[in-house]
């Protein structure tokens, strides 16, 4: 799967004049033309390039196309926007028209003359009611004519006022006996449920921030985090201060907008995940309640935070689409990939979405916003894409595991089986590696794998109750487990399956 993280609606064109009354007077109006409409323009956005797969030690070669998605791009620093607004569909901007030029949709025609002798024409002719050219001219009407006329109408108002004011007289049109409509009072005060969407998001973005990455070689973007604990510490994904973990710069703005310096605590490549604490925080700062995402169920309401494009405090909603969806996502800048057995939604998120909180219904963290499934190559035009509702998030508890090791170590823990998983393999499953290096480091004998039999070759399965289908879903789903752990695991040699039990190994520290 490849991820990766939108135009002005075009005016409404001026309603056409409608008929004029029949004419009483002989006076003629001069023709008025309603003000040309001009569409505002709307310019692409850039996009960024797909991911490059990764080799995490573990692995050989790249992650095949069809299961990569691309971790959210920070959005460039320098922008308060972060890109300008996408153009609709990918078509081009209309520019905007000359003085004096023709604009689009055209105005409608200028309104005639009632009566002949108008403005259409050089010589007046198809002006409203006028006689067309060359066509036999009526006979002048007299005096009487008019007047007739002019009678006809009184009379025929005054039959129409007698019969509205008899009406009125007896009862009114609705028989209520008042003339006047009125529609029910806006409430004085107008409250919303702690539980509803608007009362939820009310909560939780005092404790969202936007971070503001900024790396030694100018190199930075715009993403979002929240608050951990009320010690000052910020959680994040680690794409988003990757660039300035080595003496760049960082800060965090709140929805209030008071910005303060931030240092990072640690980070893991491998999970995307990163702490940060904030150099002289506020006192009184209220961390995000986490919530279960092991008890997330398909369906459930979710509310995603963050600054797409550099649009801090931006709230979308949506529902749980899917749950354990094996996600590879990489940035786009280096080689290196992370994994995660992720929660799906379709809440829309985008760049700088990253590093954000993912809510249930109850304003509980279940996840870290990180990547999201792009249409193509950038969508429509080959501009950078945005969502399509296909986005997806760290599951809070794996999330919140990482977070604790990095706050006591600085350095990330992952569990590990002590194979080399051929990732470019199209077998049902994830095949260990046969060739690449020595077979004693495709298996390590040494490790929980080697200790349970397994060889080069080998095609495994299923680890505890999950199907594995790839290379990327066995690692998805190793790191949803601790060190230490055992668990069950299914190979195919030769055709015939084996279940042996696992205890997982450790590794310490990004490769």
């Amino acid at each position: 799967m490849s991820t990766e993280n939108e135009g002005t609606a075009a005016p409404t064109p001026p309603a056409a004049p409608s008929a004029p009354p029949v004419p009483v007077a002989t006076p003629t109006p001069e023709p008025v033309a309603p003000a040309d409409a001009v569409p505002p323009a709307a310019a692409p956005v850039d996009m960024g390039k797909a991911p490059a797969a990764a080799d995490q030690g573990y692995a050989a070669g790249p992650v095949p196309a069809e299961p990569v998605t691309q971790q959210l791009p920070p959005t460039p620093a320098g922008d308060p926007y972060g890109a300008p607004a996408a153009e609709p569909y990918g078509a081009p901007a209309a520019p905007p028209a000359a003085h004096g030029a023709e604009a689009w949709p055209p105005p409608p025609p200028v309104v005639p003359a009632y009566g002949a002798g108008g403005h259409d024409g050089a010589n007046g002719a198809g002006a409203w009611g006028a006689p067309p050219v060359g066509a036999p001219q009526p006979k002048p009407k007299g005096r009487g004519g008019l007047i007739a006329a002019v009678l006809a109408a009184a009379l025929l108002a005054g039959g129409v006022g007698g019969g509205i004011g008899y009406k009125l007289a007896d009862g009114g049109l609705d028989g209520s006996g008042s003339t006047t409509v009125s529609s029910g009072e806006t409430p004085k005060d107008l409250k919303r449920e702690p539980g509803s969407i608007a009362g939820l998001a009310a909560k939780a973005l005092p404790s969202v921030v936007t971070i503001e990455a900024q790396g030694g070689d100018g190199e930075g973007g715009t993403g979002t985090g929240f608050v951990y604990d009320q010690e000052g510490r910020i959680l994040t994904n680690n794409h988003v201060v990757a660039s300035a973990a080595n003496g760049g710069k960082l800060s965090a703005t709140f929805s209030n907008g008071k910005k303060y310096d931030a240092e990072v605590v640690g980070r893991a490549q491998g999970y995307d995940v990163a702490v940060l604490k904030l150099k002289n925080p506020p006192s009184g700062l209220n961390p995000l309640q986490l919530g279960d995402s092991d008890k997330v169920a398909v369906g459930d309401t979710t509310i995603a935070i963050g600054a797409p494009f550099g649009l801090s405090n931006t709230v979308t909603t949506g529902i749980v689409s899917a749950k354990n969806r094996p996600v590879a996502s990489g940035d786009g800048a280096s080689n290196k990939n992370s994994y995660m057995s992720a929660l799906q939604t379709d809440a829309s998120i985008n760049p700088g979405n990253s590093g954000g909180p993912l809510l249930d219904g109850r304003g509980a963290v279940i996840g870290i916003n990180s990547a999201i499934q792009s249409a193509g190559n950038g969508g429509f035009g080959g501009g950078q894409a945005g969502s399509i509702g296909l986005g997806f998030a760290i599951p809070i508890n794996q999330a919140k595991n990482v977070a604790e090791q990095l706050i006591k170590t600085g350095k990330p823990t992952y569990p590990v089986i002590g194979v080399s998983v051929d990732l470019q393999s199209k077998t049902d499953g994830a095949k260990i590696s046969e060739q690449g290096a020595a077979a004693n480091e495709l298996v390590d004998p040494a490790g929980p794998a080697g200790k349970a039999g397994l060889k080069p070759g080998d095609v495994i399965t299923q680890l505890g109750d999950k199907t594995i289908d790839s290379g990327p879903t066995l690692i998805s789903e190793i790191w949803t487990y601790k060190p230490g752990e055992t668990v069950k695991l299914t190979y195919l040699r030769g055709g015939k399956p084996t279940t042996v039990d696992i205890t997982l190994g450790s590794r310490v520290g990004d490769k």
